[in-house]
């Protein structure tokens, strides 16, 4: 069974989510029957290059808010990854376009550390102080993941390489009706959005392998908080709690 995970790196509930779905899947019978494929999704594509600012301005421009109403706002969201054990800086992280981020990804899937590079990529972009919009950071990351240091140099490099495998995964996103990040699909038959609790991904896992020959995408579940198409991250009300506002 193959579970696609649409998603950005800019998103703090693809963040929470992937930790949240990879609890459901450790306790998910057939664990080891299960592929498990990241796909692209900007929530930031009109963005260039190299433009960046520090996500708290982000915020507070996006939201309307002050300053310390965003910083309230990022408070939230780093409760609800500090309780799926992930670390979460509120201050001082940068927002910028994901294009190449996604581009080194595909190289990753193509060379079997695509789990490990989003891994540290995500872990550098919410909890250390290394900004992935930063090629020579990317770079190291991509090393670190176990790939060659000079081949992922020449992906960042060249603005076309995996170019159109992002542009495919954003575009089957659509298709599928994904508007928003993290998407989980589960063997092109049922679809989840959002950062849901780990139970939520067990059943979806479990009704998935029971129904392995039902054609068609089907929604499960009640919507859980997420990234919009156009940049807007839902905020729990509550500290542990993925409600809309």
């Amino acid at each position: 069974m193959r579970v696609e995970i649409w998603g950005d790196i800019a998103c703090p509930w693809c963040y929470v989510g992937k930790a949240r779905f990879e609890k459901g899947l450790a306790g998910f019978a057939h664990r080891d029957q299960v592929e498990v494929v990241h796909r692209s999704f900007e929530l930031d594509p009109g963005r260039t290059k190299g433009d960046t600012e520090q996500v708290i301005d982000m915020l507070a421009q996006k939201y309307g808010r002050t300053r310390e109403e965003a910083r309230g706002m990022e408070a939230n969201v780093a409760a609800n990854a500090q309780a799926e054990g992930l670390g979460y800086r509120t201050e001082g992280r940068d927002h910028g376009n994901t294009f190449d981020i996604h581009r080194l990804l595909h190289l990753a899937k193509a060379r079997g550390r695509q789990d490990e590079l989003l891994s540290l990529v995500y872990r550098a972009n919410f909890a250390e102080e290394r900004s992935v919009f930063d090629d020579t950071v990317l770079a190291d990351l991509a090393v670190e993941a176990g790939l060659d240091a000079e081949e992922a140099r020449g992906v960042l490099a060249d603005p076309g390489a995996y170019a159109d495998d992002v542009r495919a995964d954003e575009r089957e996103a659509a298709e599928l009706g994904a508007d928003a990040v993290p998407f989980f699909v589960f063997d092109r038959r049922y679809g989840i959005s959002g950062g849901q609790p780990s139970e939520v991904f067990v059943q979806a896992l479990e009704q998935a392998w029971k129904d392995r020959e039902a054609p068609g995408l089907t929604r499960v579940g009640e919507d859980a908080a997420s990234c919009e198409a156009d940049g807007t991250c839902e905020v729990p009300r509550a500290e542990t709690t993925d409600q809309r506002v």
